[in-house]
């Protein structure tokens, strides 16, 4: 019996097909495509303060504003009205009658004034300033041999102060202060008391150093509230005569008033 080569081999052919489709493996599904999406980093949002100007783009008077500066510094100028409290101290006084010694002590009374005060600030610390102000004393002898109390009069007083300060608190609300100065006092309007004694008066110019501490602090805007204290040093000299000029009572006082104020500026 003969064979067809041919036949055989496509029979063969058609038998294995079908097993090899059954131990091949299955392809793996194809997998789905990434899609990478990249977003831009961005900080965190900073606070901020929560200070406008006013809806009509300016500063009120009495408005404390976006551009409104903090305390005071370099190129400010100051304008203050104070109540001012002009406390005499006499701390050491001698009384003379005609060149002789005299006991007795001289007595000046204390009194509230307004005060006028302009200050500039060369640098953030630095300050000059120069107080204007004049007060009525009412002058007495105390303790006279035989007398007793002599009244003598009274006498206005102007005395320009000029005042170096070095502010240790720039740019703060809250700025306190210490300074060093001088001042002139010049008596005007002496009235002589009227007595036997005291038909005269005279009091002589003068002068001295002077130490001060005090603090400013703002307010809202551009105003501040101020208080200070100063310590003048200066000693007076008066006389007092009859109105023929033959009795000349002489007086010497440490007049040494501490000198207390508290009042509103304003910053130019």
């Amino acid at each position: 019996m003969k064979f067809n080569a041919s036949a055989l081999a496509a029979a063969v052919g058609v038998v294995a097909t079908p097993a090899f489709a059954q131990t091949a493996p299955a392809a793996a599904p194809a997998a789905a495509p990434q899609v990478m999406v990249s977003t831009p980093m961005t900080a965190a949002p900073v606070p901020s303060v929560n200070i406008h100007a006013p809806a009509s783009g300016r500063c009120g008077l009495f408005q404390t504003c976006a551009n409104t500066r903090i305390g005071l510094g370099k190129g400010d100028f100051i304008v203050r009205l104070s109540a001012l409290g002009v406390l005499p101290e006499d701390r050491d006084s001698s009384l003379s009658l005609n060149g002789a010694h005299l006991g007795g002590r001289v007595k000046t009374t204390r009194q509230v004034t307004p005060e006028l005060t302009f200050e500039y600030f060369f640098t953030d610390n630095l300050s000059v300033d120069l107080i204007a102000a004049s007060t009525r004393h009412e002058i007495a002898a105390e303790g006279v041999p035989g007398l007793g109390k002599v009244d003598v009069g009274s006498a206005w007083v102007l005395p320009p102060t000029v005042t170096f300060a070095w502010h240790f608190r720039p740019h703060k609300r809250f700025n306190p202060y210490v300074g060093v100065g001088a001042t002139l006092a010049w008596f005007h309007n002496v009235s002589p008391a009227g007595g036997p004694l005291t038909q005269k008066l005279n009091v002589g110019v003068t002068g001295g150093p002077s130490v001060n501490v005090g603090f400013d602090y703002q307010v809202v805007g551009n105003w501040f509230f101020n208080f200070d204290v100063k310590q003048m040093f200066m000693r007076v000299h008066a006389w007092a005569q009859d109105s023929a000029e033959t009795t000349k009572i002489t007086a010497h006082d440490s007049l040494d008033p501490t000198v207390v104020g508290a009042g509103i500026e304003y910053r130019f």
